[in-house]
Protein backbone atom coordinates (compact mmCIF):
# COMPACT_ATOMS: atom_id res chain seq x y z
CA UNK A 1 0.00 0.00 0.00
CA UNK A 2 1.28 3.46 -0.93
CA UNK A 3 2.08 5.56 2.10
CA UNK A 4 1.52 9.30 1.86
CA UNK A 5 2.68 12.24 3.97
CA UNK A 6 0.38 15.28 4.13
CA UNK A 7 1.82 18.51 5.55
CA UNK A 8 -0.59 21.18 6.81
CA UNK A 9 -0.01 24.33 8.87
CA UNK A 10 -2.05 23.79 12.03
CA UNK A 11 -1.75 20.86 14.47
CA UNK A 12 -5.52 21.01 15.14
CA UNK A 13 -6.21 20.84 11.41
CA UNK A 14 -3.80 17.89 11.14
CA UNK A 15 -5.87 15.89 13.64
CA UNK A 16 -9.12 16.54 11.77
CA UNK A 17 -7.66 15.68 8.36
CA UNK A 18 -5.97 12.55 9.76
CA UNK A 19 -9.42 11.23 10.76
CA UNK A 20 -10.76 11.91 7.25
CA UNK A 21 -7.89 10.18 5.42
CA UNK A 22 -7.32 7.23 7.76
CA UNK A 23 -4.74 4.50 7.17
CA UNK A 24 -2.04 4.98 4.58
CA UNK A 25 -1.73 8.68 5.39
CA UNK A 26 0.37 10.55 7.92
CA UNK A 27 -0.72 14.14 8.52
CA UNK A 28 1.80 16.47 10.18
CA UNK A 29 1.87 20.22 10.82
CA UNK A 30 4.55 22.79 9.99
CA UNK A 31 3.17 25.23 12.56
CA UNK A 32 3.07 28.08 10.05
CA UNK A 33 6.12 29.58 8.36
CA UNK A 34 9.34 27.59 8.57
CA UNK A 35 11.55 30.16 6.80
CA UNK A 36 11.84 33.93 6.93
CA UNK A 37 14.24 36.80 6.39
CA UNK A 38 17.04 37.03 9.01
CA UNK A 39 16.13 38.94 12.17
CA UNK A 40 19.32 40.97 12.61
CA UNK A 41 20.06 42.05 9.02
CA UNK A 42 18.01 43.47 6.15
CA UNK A 43 18.16 40.13 4.32
CA UNK A 44 17.42 41.69 0.92
CA UNK A 45 19.94 42.23 -1.85
CA UNK A 46 18.77 45.67 -3.00
CA UNK A 47 21.52 45.86 -5.62
CA UNK A 48 20.43 42.69 -7.43
CA UNK A 49 16.70 42.67 -8.01
CA UNK A 50 15.75 42.82 -4.30
CA UNK A 51 16.50 39.13 -3.94
CA UNK A 52 15.42 37.92 -0.46
CA UNK A 53 17.79 35.84 1.67
CA UNK A 54 15.82 33.24 3.60
CA UNK A 55 16.88 31.17 6.57
CA UNK A 56 15.13 28.48 8.60
CA UNK A 57 13.48 29.92 11.69
CA UNK A 58 15.53 28.76 14.72
CA UNK A 59 12.42 27.44 16.49
CA UNK A 60 11.46 25.39 13.40
CA UNK A 61 14.67 23.38 13.01
CA UNK A 62 13.24 20.48 15.01
CA UNK A 63 10.06 20.63 12.90
CA UNK A 64 12.08 20.38 9.68
CA UNK A 65 14.06 17.48 11.15
CA UNK A 66 10.83 15.67 12.09
CA UNK A 67 9.32 16.25 8.65
CA UNK A 68 12.47 14.98 6.91
CA UNK A 69 12.26 11.77 8.94
CA UNK A 70 8.59 11.33 8.04
CA UNK A 71 9.36 12.04 4.39
CA UNK A 72 11.75 9.07 4.27
CA UNK A 73 9.05 6.81 5.68
CA UNK A 74 6.45 7.70 3.01
CA UNK A 75 6.22 7.24 -0.74
CA UNK A 76 4.32 10.43 -1.61
CA UNK A 77 4.20 13.89 -0.06
CA UNK A 78 1.38 16.42 -0.35
CA UNK A 79 1.82 20.05 0.65
CA UNK A 80 -1.58 21.07 2.05
CA UNK A 81 -0.88 24.48 3.55
CA UNK A 82 -3.59 27.18 3.45
CA UNK A 83 -5.04 28.17 0.05
CA UNK A 84 -3.71 31.74 -0.04
CA UNK A 85 -0.47 33.58 -0.79
CA UNK A 86 1.01 32.85 2.62
CA UNK A 87 0.11 29.16 2.35
CA UNK A 88 1.63 28.90 -1.12
CA UNK A 89 4.86 30.50 0.15
CA UNK A 90 5.00 28.11 3.12
CA UNK A 91 4.65 25.15 0.74
CA UNK A 92 7.44 26.57 -1.40
CA UNK A 93 9.73 26.93 1.63
CA UNK A 94 8.87 23.40 2.76
CA UNK A 95 9.64 22.06 -0.72
CA UNK A 96 13.07 23.73 -0.64
CA UNK A 97 13.92 22.81 2.96
CA UNK A 98 12.83 19.18 2.56
CA UNK A 99 14.38 18.93 -0.93
CA UNK A 100 11.13 17.70 -2.48
CA UNK A 101 11.49 17.16 -6.27
CA UNK A 102 9.41 19.23 -8.70
CA UNK A 103 6.01 17.78 -9.46
CA UNK A 104 2.33 17.87 -8.64
CA UNK A 105 2.44 17.69 -4.85
CA UNK A 106 0.49 20.83 -3.89
CA UNK A 107 -3.12 20.31 -2.79
CA UNK A 108 -5.65 22.95 -1.69
CA UNK A 109 -9.11 22.87 -0.15
CA UNK A 110 -11.31 25.77 0.88
CA UNK A 111 -13.20 23.85 3.54
CA UNK A 112 -12.19 21.06 5.89
CA UNK A 113 -14.65 18.35 4.98
CA UNK A 114 -14.00 14.74 4.01
CA UNK A 115 -15.24 15.35 0.48
CA UNK A 116 -13.10 18.47 -0.02
CA UNK A 117 -9.94 16.82 1.36
CA UNK A 118 -10.35 13.67 -0.75
CA UNK A 119 -11.07 15.76 -3.84
CA UNK A 120 -7.86 17.73 -3.23
CA UNK A 121 -5.84 14.52 -2.89
CA UNK A 122 -7.21 13.36 -6.26
CA UNK A 123 -6.30 16.67 -7.95
CA UNK A 124 -2.79 17.73 -6.92
CA UNK A 125 -1.06 20.53 -8.82
CA UNK A 126 2.32 22.18 -9.08
CA UNK A 127 3.22 25.15 -6.91
CA UNK A 128 1.81 28.46 -8.17
CA UNK A 129 4.87 30.69 -8.32
CA UNK A 130 2.71 33.74 -9.06
CA UNK A 131 1.19 33.37 -5.59
CA UNK A 132 4.62 32.70 -4.08
CA UNK A 133 6.09 35.80 -5.70
CA UNK A 134 3.10 37.85 -4.56
CA UNK A 135 3.80 36.86 -0.96
CA UNK A 136 7.52 37.51 -1.41
CA UNK A 137 6.86 41.02 -2.74
CA UNK A 138 4.70 41.77 0.29
CA UNK A 139 7.32 40.41 2.69
CA UNK A 140 10.12 42.37 1.02
CA UNK A 141 8.07 45.58 1.23
CA UNK A 142 7.38 44.90 4.92
CA UNK A 143 11.10 44.50 5.58
CA UNK A 144 12.22 47.50 3.50
CA UNK A 145 9.70 49.85 5.12
CA UNK A 146 10.23 48.49 8.61
CA UNK A 147 14.03 48.42 8.55
CA UNK A 148 14.48 51.71 6.73
CA UNK A 149 11.84 53.93 8.37
CA UNK A 150 11.45 52.52 11.90
CA UNK A 151 14.93 53.67 13.06
CA UNK A 152 14.15 57.21 11.86
CA UNK A 153 10.89 57.24 13.83
CA UNK A 154 12.73 55.94 16.88
CA UNK A 155 15.20 58.83 16.73
CA UNK A 156 12.86 61.64 15.73
CA UNK A 157 9.54 60.79 17.40
CA UNK A 158 9.66 58.13 20.11
CA UNK A 159 11.94 55.24 20.94
CA UNK A 160 10.38 51.93 19.91
CA UNK A 161 8.16 53.47 17.20
CA UNK A 162 7.78 51.32 14.10
CA UNK A 163 6.63 51.76 10.52
CA UNK A 164 4.88 49.19 8.36
CA UNK A 165 3.84 48.62 4.77
CA UNK A 166 0.16 49.05 5.65
CA UNK A 167 0.12 51.06 8.86
CA UNK A 168 2.27 53.87 7.43
CA UNK A 169 -0.08 54.43 4.50
CA UNK A 170 -3.12 54.08 6.79
CA UNK A 171 -1.65 56.68 9.16
CA UNK A 172 -1.35 59.18 6.31
CA UNK A 173 -5.03 58.62 5.43
CA UNK A 174 -6.02 59.24 9.07
CA UNK A 175 -3.91 62.42 9.24
CA UNK A 176 -5.32 63.77 5.96
CA UNK A 177 -8.87 63.07 7.15
CA UNK A 178 -8.19 64.81 10.47
CA UNK A 179 -6.91 67.87 8.59
CA UNK A 180 -10.15 67.94 6.57
CA UNK A 181 -12.16 67.76 9.80
CA UNK A 182 -10.22 70.60 11.41
CA UNK A 183 -10.50 72.77 8.29
CA UNK A 184 -14.24 72.19 7.98
CA UNK A 185 -16.35 75.29 8.50
CA UNK A 186 -19.75 74.27 9.96
CA UNK A 187 -22.94 75.81 8.63
CA UNK A 188 -26.10 76.03 10.72
CA UNK A 189 -29.30 74.56 9.32
CA UNK A 190 -32.69 73.57 10.72
CA UNK A 191 -35.28 71.00 9.69
CA UNK A 192 -39.01 70.98 10.39
CA UNK A 193 -41.01 67.80 10.95
CA UNK A 194 -44.61 67.36 12.08
CA UNK A 195 -46.73 64.45 13.30
CA UNK A 196 -50.21 64.09 11.77
CA UNK A 197 -53.22 61.96 12.62
CA UNK A 198 -55.47 60.70 9.83
CA UNK A 199 -58.18 58.04 10.19
CA UNK A 200 -56.59 56.82 13.46
CA UNK A 201 -53.23 56.46 11.69
CA UNK A 202 -50.23 58.53 12.69
CA UNK A 203 -47.53 59.54 10.25
CA UNK A 204 -44.66 61.97 10.16
CA UNK A 205 -44.08 64.55 7.41
CA UNK A 206 -41.05 66.71 6.70
CA UNK A 207 -41.09 70.24 5.27
CA UNK A 208 -39.35 70.10 1.90
CA UNK A 209 -40.62 73.11 -0.09
CA UNK A 210 -41.98 76.59 0.57
CA UNK A 211 -43.96 78.13 -2.31
CA UNK A 212 -42.45 75.56 -4.69
CA UNK A 213 -38.86 76.26 -3.65
CA UNK A 214 -36.56 74.12 -1.52
CA UNK A 215 -37.02 74.87 2.16
CA UNK A 216 -33.75 76.34 3.45
CA UNK A 217 -33.87 77.17 7.15
CA UNK A 218 -30.58 78.78 8.09
CA UNK A 219 -31.25 79.85 11.67
CA UNK A 220 -33.73 79.96 14.56
CA UNK A 221 -35.17 83.28 13.44
CA UNK A 222 -36.18 81.83 10.08
CA UNK A 223 -37.66 78.77 11.80
CA UNK A 224 -39.81 80.96 14.06
CA UNK A 225 -40.97 82.91 11.01
CA UNK A 226 -42.09 79.70 9.26
CA UNK A 227 -43.84 78.40 12.39
CA UNK A 228 -45.68 81.69 12.68
CA UNK A 229 -46.88 81.37 9.07
CA UNK A 230 -48.10 77.81 9.76
CA UNK A 231 -49.98 78.75 12.92
CA UNK A 232 -53.63 77.83 12.40
CA UNK A 233 -53.00 76.44 8.91
CA UNK A 234 -55.04 73.55 7.52
CA UNK A 235 -53.48 70.53 5.82
CA UNK A 236 -54.53 68.00 3.22
CA UNK A 237 -53.12 64.71 2.00
CA UNK A 238 -52.53 65.21 -1.73
CA UNK A 239 -51.44 61.70 -2.73
CA UNK A 240 -50.21 58.37 -1.44
CA UNK A 241 -47.71 56.19 -3.24
CA UNK A 242 -47.20 52.52 -2.45
CA UNK A 243 -44.18 50.66 -3.73
CA UNK A 244 -42.87 47.12 -3.38
CA UNK A 245 -39.23 46.93 -2.45
CA UNK A 246 -37.11 43.88 -3.01
CA UNK A 247 -34.19 43.31 -0.69
CA UNK A 248 -31.59 40.67 -1.39
CA UNK A 249 -29.78 38.86 1.43
CA UNK A 250 -26.31 40.09 2.23
CA UNK A 251 -23.37 38.19 0.73
CA UNK A 252 -21.21 35.86 2.80
CA UNK A 253 -18.64 37.40 5.10
CA UNK A 254 -15.18 38.37 3.97
CA UNK A 255 -12.55 38.53 6.70
CA UNK A 256 -12.94 42.29 7.12
CA UNK A 257 -16.77 42.32 7.12
CA UNK A 258 -16.80 39.44 9.65
CA UNK A 259 -14.48 41.36 11.97
CA UNK A 260 -16.56 44.55 11.62
CA UNK A 261 -19.83 42.76 12.39
CA UNK A 262 -18.33 40.91 15.37
CA UNK A 263 -17.04 44.20 16.76
CA UNK A 264 -20.31 46.09 16.24
CA UNK A 265 -22.67 43.35 17.48
CA UNK A 266 -20.53 41.51 20.06
CA UNK A 267 -17.77 44.02 20.85
CA UNK A 268 -15.12 41.44 19.88
CA UNK A 269 -11.60 42.50 18.97
CA UNK A 270 -10.31 41.43 15.55
CA UNK A 271 -7.89 39.06 17.30
CA UNK A 272 -10.63 37.29 19.26
CA UNK A 273 -12.84 36.99 16.17
CA UNK A 274 -10.04 35.35 14.20
CA UNK A 275 -9.19 32.97 17.05
CA UNK A 276 -12.80 31.78 17.21
CA UNK A 277 -13.03 31.51 13.42
CA UNK A 278 -9.80 29.46 13.36
CA UNK A 279 -11.30 27.00 15.86
CA UNK A 280 -14.49 26.64 13.82
CA UNK A 281 -12.44 26.10 10.64
CA UNK A 282 -10.04 23.54 12.10
CA UNK A 283 -12.80 21.55 13.74
CA UNK A 284 -14.99 21.43 16.84
CA UNK A 285 -15.93 18.19 18.58
CA UNK A 286 -19.48 17.27 17.52
CA UNK A 287 -20.77 14.00 18.99
CA UNK A 288 -17.21 12.83 19.57
CA UNK A 289 -15.91 13.71 16.10
CA UNK A 290 -13.94 16.78 15.07
CA UNK A 291 -15.93 18.59 12.38
CA UNK A 292 -14.94 21.74 10.47
CA UNK A 293 -17.94 24.06 10.80
CA UNK A 294 -17.00 27.00 8.55
CA UNK A 295 -15.11 27.38 5.29
CA UNK A 296 -11.84 29.28 5.01
CA UNK A 297 -11.98 32.40 7.18
CA UNK A 298 -9.13 34.50 5.74
CA UNK A 299 -10.63 35.65 2.47
CA UNK A 300 -11.57 38.64 0.35
CA UNK A 301 -14.12 36.57 -1.59
CA UNK A 302 -17.87 36.17 -1.01
CA UNK A 303 -18.00 32.82 -2.81
CA UNK A 304 -19.89 30.03 -1.03
CA UNK A 305 -18.94 26.36 -1.43
CA UNK A 306 -21.31 24.52 -3.78
CA UNK A 307 -22.07 21.67 -1.31
CA UNK A 308 -23.08 24.26 1.30
CA UNK A 309 -25.40 26.00 -1.17
CA UNK A 310 -27.00 22.69 -2.13
CA UNK A 311 -27.56 21.63 1.49
CA UNK A 312 -29.03 25.05 2.37
CA UNK A 313 -31.51 24.89 -0.53
CA UNK A 314 -32.56 21.36 0.44
CA UNK A 315 -33.08 22.42 4.07
CA UNK A 316 -35.16 25.48 3.10
CA UNK A 317 -37.35 23.44 0.75
CA UNK A 318 -37.95 20.69 3.33
CA UNK A 319 -38.50 23.06 6.27
CA UNK A 320 -40.31 26.05 4.75
CA UNK A 321 -41.49 24.94 1.31
CA UNK A 322 -40.33 25.23 -2.28
CA UNK A 323 -41.83 28.72 -2.68
CA UNK A 324 -39.07 30.06 -0.43
CA UNK A 325 -36.28 28.63 -2.60
CA UNK A 326 -34.67 30.65 -5.39
CA UNK A 327 -34.57 28.97 -8.79
CA UNK A 328 -30.81 28.80 -8.50
CA UNK A 329 -28.29 29.63 -5.74
CA UNK A 330 -27.29 33.26 -5.40
CA UNK A 331 -23.80 34.07 -6.60
CA UNK A 332 -22.32 37.43 -5.76
CA UNK A 333 -19.70 39.21 -7.84
CA UNK A 334 -16.12 38.58 -6.74
CA UNK A 335 -13.51 41.29 -7.19
CA UNK A 336 -11.04 40.85 -10.01
CA UNK A 337 -8.13 40.55 -7.58
CA UNK A 338 -9.84 38.40 -4.94
CA UNK A 339 -8.00 35.24 -3.92
CA UNK A 340 -11.35 33.42 -3.92
CA UNK A 341 -10.73 31.29 -0.82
Amino acid sequence: MTKSLVIVESPSKAKTIQKYLGQGYTVLASGGHVCDLPQKTLGIDVEHGFEPEYEINPEKKETIKRLKTALKQNDVVYLATDPDREGEAISWHLKNCLEIPDGKNRIVFNEISKKAVNNAIENPRELDMNLVNSQQARRVLDRLVGYKISPILGKRIKKGSSAGRVQSAALEMVVNREREIRNFVPEEYWTLEADFLHDSSEFMAKLLKINGKKAEIADEARMKEILSDLDGASYRLASVQKKNRKKSPLPAFTTSSMQQEANQKLNYTAKRTMQLAQQLYEGIAVEGTNVGLITYMRTDSVRIAEPAQKEALEYIEQTYGKEYCPEKPRNYAVGAHAQNA
